[in-house]
């Protein structure tokens, strides 16, 4: 879409300052003044070069562009069909959006991306990958049976000033849908799982089934296990002792195809603003949706962070590329035999790669695909491969030491400067404050609306044992306290932090009010409720109130 001359003036004057510079270079630093900034810069001076020689794109991913390093978070929504992906967006955005069809049956064919605009309505698939300020040029690559089910919905939403969400289409169970799409879905699907900051799969708890395609779509995600969270939506359409059963056999079919050693973080709920079908386990579904709201309000947080840590990573795999291609291209005779020795090549990929990671102490996991790599190569001319050129390698090298630790610290730096970057409004803002706020009216909180001050009812009781501590001008001392006091078998650390708050006058002694205080903050504790930081004025002592 640009016109040849237009690109090559400013590559070609970097090109001369860098030369002129080098020595200079050497021993200046970088100087960036954002991250992204810094990213952008680095990735074309020091990585693209690199990736344009071994013929990266051609392989792997497609060059990074301005708009992929200026972005907003993008969370990516994968699931079979009628998993609730579209009502799960409506649920977070609290409001419809273009282009929405929710039912039963498979109604989302498309990809569709939910972004923030001024005023609300769709934007083709053909029309967006030439839009330079979105993130989605380079899939033009996938051809026009995918642009047709590929569309922006812009609307102004508070949630989308923030983060973009991408709608996918619900994953079929048989094969026959499979090949008639006509496109190839995982390698879409692998396309954006590089470039979002989150990704959702959402499974249903009353029809749990994943399919050979959905099994072949996650284990396309596979570098990207730190980026996946598991929703298990519609829970509340079963009984305790069934999603216990569901939760069991998810684990155990992720487990076979996530090969981490580590447990993937699963979130039960039911995801939409109807009525809970069995509310048996209302409190579960609230505690699990503040945590993966959480999680998802703190993307704007880590986003220049998730950027960094993918730049590393695209780094790692384009030198392992560059060692293969050249490897390949050193393996291969000037005039005959060249078909032969190809395939002999292709067929030995596996011994290349042992080869190269003896030579250049690489960790076997930052290697691609082997299958696939086979695959790839069945295609390539390997005559026109470039033989291995150290400079770049350096450039590279020196990138991932230095330059990227000074961005790092800057990450750091900006993070501080802007510490209020969360995702607001939706169904982010319902359970923020008011009776309805996670945990209101519980432990620490109960009694906030009461007139009576809520320790004075278990008070009789408390009295009983606080005369028994021989209290002097009634008050006992830390000593005879801590007797008592122990007896709940709370550690040490949570005891003295409870003492700290009942002894609200700071005498070193606790009268009757405040001894029935440090015995409900016991009482808190052992409920399984955290105790709050400082003492909430509402179970602060009657008699102590008037110094407040």
């Amino acid at each position: 879409t640009e016109e040849p001359g237009t690109a090559a003036s400013p590559v070609s004057s970097s090109m001369f300052s860098w030369v002129s510079k080098d020595a200079r270079r050497k021993k200046e630093p970088e100087l960036f003044q954002t991250v992204s900034e810094g990213l952008r810069q680095l990735y074309a001076q020091k990585l693209l070069p690199l990736e344009e020689h071994y013929r990266f794109h051609e392989f792997h991913s497609p060059a990074l562009e301005d708009a992929d390093f200026d972005n907003k978070p993008m969370v990516l929504l994968v699931g079979q069909y009628s998993t609730g992906k579209t009502t799960f967006i409506r649920h977070l955005i609290e409001q419809d959006f273009p282009g929405m069809r929710i039912g039963p049956e498979p109604t989302t064919d498309s990809f569709i991306a939910v972004m923030h605009g001024p005023t609300e309505g769709v934007v083709p698939g053909n029309a967006l990958v030439v839009d330079p300020r979105r993130p989605f040029r380079k899939l033009n690559a996938f051809g026009n049976a995918f642009l047709n089910r590929f569309m922006c919905a812009q609307l102004p939403n508070p949630v989308l000033d923030s983060i973009s969400i991408i709608d996918t289409p619900g994953i079929l169970s048989g094969e026959k849908q499979r090949i008639s799409r006509g496109y190839d879905f995982a390698a879409v699907l692998e396309w954006f799982a590089e470039r979002v900051d989150r990704i959702i799969l959402l499974f249903d708890a009353h029809k749990l089934d994943i399919s050979d395609e959905f099994s072949e779509v996650i284990k396309a995600l596979k570098n990207h296990e730190d980026k996946i969270r598991v929703v298990l939506n519609k829970a509340d359409q079963i009984e305790t002792q069934q999603l216990m059963r569901v939760y069991g056999a998810l684990m155990w079919s992720l487990g076979k195809i996530i090969n981490t050693p580590e447990v993937v973080r699963v979130y039960i709920g039911s995801f939409w603003s109807h009525p809970l079908l069995i509310p048996d386990n209302r409190k579960l579904f609230e505690a699990e949706e503040q945590d993966l709201f959480k999680d998802i309000q703190s993307l704007p947080r880590n986003a220049a962070l998730r950027k960094l840590n993918d730049l590393i990573k695209r780094a790692r795999l384009a030198k392992v590329h560059a060692y293969i291609i050249s490897s390949l291209k050193k393996e291969m005779p000037n005039v005959f035999g060249k078909e032969s020795k190809k395939k002999e090549l292709v067929n030995n990929l596996g011994e290349i790669y042992q080869k190269i990671e003896r030579e250049h102490q690489i960790s076997p996991g930052d290697f691609p695909n082997l299958r696939k790599m086979q695959e790839l190569l069945q295609t390539q001319d390997f005559s026109k491969f470039q033989a291995l050129k150290p400079k770049l390698l350096d450039t590279v090298d020196d990138m991932l030491a230095n330059d990227i630790a000074r961005l790092m610290v800057m990450v750091r730096q900006e993070e501080s400067l802007m510490p209020a970057q969360v995702v607001k409004g939706g169904a982010f803002d319902g359970t923020m404050n008011g009776p309805f706020g996670h945990g209101y009216g519980e432990g620490a909180g109960e009694g906030i609306d009461d007139v009576e001050w809520v320790v004075g009812k278990d008070k009789p009781t408390y009295d009983e044992i606080f005369y028994t501590l021989s209290p002097v001008n009634g008050k006992i001392t830390g000593a005879n306290a801590k007797k008592e006091m122990v007896k709940s078998k709370l550690p040490n650390t949570v005891l003295g932090k409870i003492w700290k708050l009942a002894d609200v006058d700071r005498d070193g002694l606790l009268d009757d009010e405040e001894f029935a205080l440090a015995n409900h903050l016991i009482k808190v504790k052992l409920e399984g409720h955290e105790l709050p930081a400082d003492l909430p004025p509402h179970l602060v002592p009657p008699s102590k109130r008037r110094h407040e």
